[in-house]
């Protein structure tokens, strides 16, 4: 990995992009998302397909819902374009690639991507390195949550406006935080300009995990302990769509896990699927 002084990506997102290029390689098209700009991103050493968090049959899970939650972002962005919304903010960005596999897209708005400053350090280098450079309607936006910086007096310093709306995306990351947390994250987004929308994951709790999945979902849990980073939130749908209304939302709609294999997987014949454990809140304002 590419060590600059301490600037280096998160392991957790190292892992997502690994998984998404995983699914290009060895899963059966039509393919959910095609993405192994990541993969040039991380640049990982020889073998890395040997890890074992690399297992295709022990990550299937895991790939299916990596490609599942970004392809339903991007397909959210692209209609919300098209009703000329003009922002797109990505909460904990990690190594997503959206601006440099959709530039017919993303050059057509304000992308701001928010996330750790090492990891952004070491990103804006390596879109450098790799030919992709920075372009102007991309903002890397550097957060260091652990100092109390605020993510809202950031976004607005890197040029963000106010007046316009956006869509907001916020994938992988409720279960790291509290409840109070996330319902500042909610309050703070539901004051957005009327028109904005915000796209939040969040696990079920784990007993509602189907059994043949529990495996995958204990592994990750135990994974994500002894990173130093545990799941500490779980959610019915109910009490998230209470919380989003609480903040101030105008709308607020769950789409399961069910919903996205209907939408994206059905049809298949390799056995790839979403098993049941994550889920979306669509809120608008």
């Amino acid at each position: 990995m590419h060590d600059k002084q301490n600037k280096e990506p998160d392991h957790t997102a190292v892992r997502v992009a690994l998984w998404r290029a995983l699914h290009v390689q060895i899963d059966s098209p039509p393919h959910v998302l095609k993405d192994e700009v990541g993969l040039r991103l991380a640049d990982p050493v020889d073998g890395w397909r040997q890890r074992p968090d690399m297992d295709p049959e022990g990550t299937r899970g895991f790939r299916a819902s990596i490609v599942a939650r970004a392809r339903f972002i991007e397909d959210l962005v692209t209609e919300q374009v098209g009703h000329d919304v003009t922002q797109y903010v990505i909460l904990g960005a990690g190594l997503d690639t959206f601006a440099q596999r959709r530039p017919e897209i993303a050059s057509r708005i304000q992308v701001f991507e928010v996330d750790q400053p090492g990891t952004q350090a070491w990103k804006r280098q390596r879109l450098i390195d790799l030919g992709f450079g920075i372009p102007e309607w991309l903002h890397l936006v550097p957060v260091d949550f652990e100092a109390g910086w605020s993510w809202w007096e950031q976004l607005k310093g890197a040029g963000f406006d106010t007046s316009r709306p956006a869509v907001v995306a916020s994938t992988g990351v409720t279960q790291y935080l509290t409840k109070d947390a996330i319902t500042a994250t909610l309050r703070q987004v539901a004051r957005l300009a009327p028109g904005s929308t915000l796209a939040m994951t969040f696990l079920l709790p784990l007993e509602l995990t189907e059994p043949e999945e529990r495996s995958e979902v204990d592994a990750a849990e135990k994974g994500a302990r002894s990173s130093g980073t545990p799941f500490i939130s779980f959610f019915m749908p109910q009490e998230m769509l209470e919380m989003a209304s609480e903040a101030g939302f105008r709308e607020v709609r769950h789409v399961s896990s069910a919903d996205l294999n209907k939408r994206y997987f059905k049809g298949r014949t390799d056995g790839l699927w979403l098993p049941r454990g994550e889920e979306f809140l669509i809120a608008t304002t």
